[in-house]
């Protein structure tokens, strides 16, 4: 099957009756249609219907050599114009949401790419951990699976000198191999629309594990439908305000539904396991696999469109309220340009270095990437503020849409006029700069960038050992000695 649309996808989803809870009650009945997921349902549907039209097939998709088009971020990168059409692939898709969905499809499917092309790392615990990553990709691939992927272990303990209790397993381990494949039992976190997805990648935390044996436990990978027997997946609150675009115009589309994810002694079968217990592969895999580097070249590709949105969103706001004039406004601004150039110049410098990896895939130069994504993480919070100093009292002066139906509209409409519009318009964009910054919708985005990739120290100190400075060093001898080069 090439790329779906989004009638397939919507009914793949709600024919999964995969064993989703929300506030305390196990979801029934079609997920599109429930207050919690359906913004979000519809939102990925529109994506996917993208693929089939005519102006952007070329774009979004490409025929493999069965002559199928599947969606471009599934396909390996061959060539430096590969990744910029990646790029631009991904920019399209994120204008759509104005960057607001960090696991839109084509994510996951990078990350299927990254791990399915260098599948032969997993041939040192054996051939057939390899064979099968190799075969699920191109299954993904060929059915454009949607997927969400967890991560990260419950924050029970994060002292250094912390060992779970093995008589109490609270993160999700192995506890067992049988002939039917691997026992799983425990907990992750932060599986973004694990409800809203068919099936579950589960891959090592990425935390290098001790050569002992208890450690093997910890050290697997593998996917899963949703619908698996024993796995669950719990919801948080949602942050979808009403469905009224106007009151809540980002959330009542993009909002990403995190949960958690319980496995209570879920069976892996044998044929959907790519790692089960050798901790020497376990340390290699990201490293080695073009993982970090293709995924980052996707993460910072949308960053990009994200910063495009708080420059337009500032813009308006000085538009409708005339304070074009201010040099502090200008000072503001700047910083949002300079964010806007240099994300870009990361993104393009990572191209222009990129190099085919062991695995035959042209891999972004990784160094450029990283620093992006550092910066990135401070600077978000940073944009929030300045549409809050921008809008300033504006951001809470926003009637709903409701008010503006009734009997004072008309008032409304008068008395929050601007240089641009009247009071409604003027309403709905603030209402809009309100969601994007202060609502629980904004304030989890503000969040989710922050930590996107982890601790933002852990992920400096990284930079700091990987990126190779010994040339600058030797440059700064040669000057004391009086022979530079």
């Amino acid at each position: 099957m090439p790329a779906i649309d989004g009638k397939t996808y919507i009914t793949r989803i709600d024919g999964l009756n995969a064993d989703v809870w929300y506030n305390g009650e196990k979801v029934t009945g079609k997920l599109s249609e429930h207050p919690a997921f359906k913004g979000i349902i519809k939102t990925q549907a529109e994506l996917y219907d993208l693929q089939h039209d005519p102006r952007f097939a070329d774009l979004l998709t490409a025929k493999t050599a069965s002559g199928d088009r599947v969606g471009r971020a599934y396909l390996a990168p061959k060539t430096k114009e590969d990744l910029e059409r990646r790029r631009l692939a991904t920019q399209h898709w994120a204008r759509h949401t104005a960057g607001m969905l960090g696991r839109s499809p084509d994510y996951m499917n990078t990350v299927v790419m990254a791990f399915g092309t260098a599948a032969d790392l997993f041939k040192t615990e054996n051939s057939q951990a390899a064979d099968n990553l190799k075969r699920y990709y191109e299954y993904a691939m060929t059915r454009d699976i949607s997927l969400t992927h967890t991560f990260v272990t419950p924050q029970s303990d994060r002292s250094s000198l912390f060992a779970e209790n093995p008589d109490e397993i609270i993160g999700a381990r192995m506890i067992e191999e049988n002939k039917d494949g691997i026992v799983v039992h425990g907990a992750r976190l932060l599986a973004t629309q694990g409800a809203t997805t068919e099936e579950i990648l589960v891959f090592p935390t990425g935390a290098r594990l001790p050569r002992a044996k208890a450690a093997r436990g910890m050290a697997y990978a593998f996917t899963l439908p949703n619908n698996t027997p024993g796995l669950s997946f719990i919801c948080r609150d949602s942050f979808v305000g009403s469905d009224s675009a106007f009151d809540h115009p980002l959330s009542s589309r993009f909002e990403e539904m995190d949960t958690i994810v319980v496995f209570d002694r879920v069976t892996v079968p044998w044929e959907r396991v790519f790692l089960h217990g050798d901790v020497e592969v376990n340390n290699r895999i990201y490293q080695e696999s073009g993982f970090y580097p293709l995924t980052t070249h996707h993460v910072v590709s949308k960053s990009i469109v994200k910063i495009e949105f708080f420059l337009g969103l500032m813009q308006a706001i000085i538009d409708s309220i005339n304070i074009g004039e201010y040099q502090h406004v200008h000072e503001k601004v700047s910083e949002a340009i300079i964010a806007l150039e240099a994300m870009k110049g990361f993104v393009l410098s990572a191209e222009q270095n990129a190099k085919e990896n062991r695995w035959g895939v042209m891999t972004p130069d990784p160094n450029p990437l990283q620093a992006a994504t550092i910066y990135f993480a401070k600077t978000y919070p940073r944009l929030v503020e300045i549409v809050k100093q921008l809008g300033a009292s504006g951001l809470v002066s926003t009637p709903s849409e409701a008010a503006f139906q009734s009997e004072i509209g008309s008032a409304l409409r008068r008395y929050l006029k601007t240089t641009t519009g009247d009071g409604e318009a003027k309403t709905r964009l603030f209402r809009l700069a309100w969601d994007a910054t202060m609502s629980a919708f904004g304030s989890r985005q503000e969040l989710y960038e922050r930590f996107f990739f982890g601790d933002p120290v852990r992920r400096a100190s990284t930079l700091f050992y990987q990126y190779d400075r010994k040339a600058f060093a030797e440059r700064i001898q040669a000057f004391l000695e009086g022979t530079p080069n």
